[in-house]
């Protein structure tokens, strides 16, 4: 008599408990089965950022969103976690391993009243973010609109704009949050990234799991190569170090934007003086090894930083908080260092923007 087969037992994904978060956890949880033929199932970690009130900034900023995911991930409460990839500090701690799917529209969005477009916005409207990049773009492009700081889950943003109780005009979100929920009907201007460029890496999820998990051979392994997306992964690699190399927080108005064209990696960076009065822009391109994909991480790497030290050299650490600015010029392998010695490896001191904003 045969033995029935027991059932593999649930690979178990932390995410935070959040509309947003818990859809893009869902998104990755259906590949993952797909690619593992076995079951999936989320597990909801409660985060500082989710605990805390205030802004994104005087929470601390980085790490608040992905801490305790990190720490649920190490002490075995869950075997994989997914992180919207903009809140993820740049440094990243040699016992995690991280991937990225491909990535979804990362432009920003304006959901206003009655359809209007940030070219329409009445003299004096308010329009609500919760991050200072988008505010010093925005502000820049429309000088007499008032800026209002807001937080809250995305659906709680919305209905400050287009509620029945709506305070504000406008607010500005993320285009893939919002496609995500299926809540693209609120959008009524997608902003050009040459008028708002969006936070590094917005747009895309990282996927992370211990790295002494990714055995050679191992299927998770195999899941996870096939999870990574190569484009994605250059464009995220170069916009993360510019952010890197300028060492700026959450505080820091800097946007960055590249995409793979043609055997191409472009990418466009953005440093602003946080009321918008003022901003520097640099643009580079980087050709791609076809035959090297550890070349062309180090292209993109490489292009990124290239991109950082123009910003600098152009007087960028003058409009915006930016540690990178002092001192000498650092490499690469200095900042490894740094991060190794002079930081908690759950919490570096980089990322960006504002989480729950999309």
């Amino acid at each position: 008599m045969s033995t029935p087969e027991t059932a593999p037992a649930p690979l178990r994904l932390g995410t935070r408990g959040s509309a947003l978060a818990t859809t893009q956890s869902g998104l990755v949880a259906r590949r993952l089965e797909e690619l593992l033929g076995r079951p999936v199932e989320l597990v909801r970690i409660r985060t500082e950022g989710d605990v805390k009130t205030g802004s994104l900034a005087s929470l601390g900023g980085t790490g608040v969103f992905v801490t305790a995911l990190r720490e649920a991930l190490l002490d075995g409460r869950c075997d994989v976690a997914v992180h919207s990839l903009k809140d993820l500090p740049t440094a990243q701690p040699p016992e995690l391993t991280v991937v990225t799917p491909e990535r979804e529209d990362p432009r920003d969005a304006l959901c206003a009243r009655d359809g209007l477009t940030l070219e329409t916005l009445p003299r004096g409207a308010r329009v609500g973010t919760g991050s200072p990049r988008r505010a010093a773009q925005v502000q820049a492009a429309r000088p007499d609109v008032e800026l209002v700081d807001i937080r809250g889950n995305v659906e709680t943003r919305l209905a400050r704009a287009l509620g029945p109780d709506a305070d504000l005009d406008a607010v500005v979100l993320a285009f893939a949050g919002l496609s995500r929920l299926g809540r693209t009907e609120v959008v009524t201007e997608l902003l050009d990234t040459v008028v708002v460029a969006p936070a590094p890496g917005q747009g895309a999820l990282a996927v992370e799991a211990r790295t002494a998990d990714l055995t050679p051979g191992a299927t998770l392994t195999e899941a996870f190569a096939a999870l990574d997306h190569r484009s994605t992964r250059l464009a995220v690699l170069a916009e993360r170090a510019v952010l890197a190399r300028l060492e700026a927080g959450c505080a820091a108005p800097v946007g960055a934007h590249s995409r793979v064209e043609a055997g191409e990696l472009q990418l466009t960076a953005v440093v602003a003086r946080v009321d918008g009065t003022e901003q520097l822009t640099h643009s580079a391109v980087a050709r791609l090894d076809p035959q090297d994909a550890v070349a062309q991480d180090d292209a993109a790497t490489a292009l990124g930083v290239r991109v950082a030290e123009a910003l600098l050299a152009d007087g960028a650490a003058r409009l915006a908080p930016l540690v990178g600015g002092a001192g000498e010029p650092r490499t690469a392998e200095s900042d490894d260092v740094a991060a190794r010695a002079d930081v908690a490896p759950l919490r570096a001191p980089l990322g960006t923007d504002d989480p729950e904003g999309a």
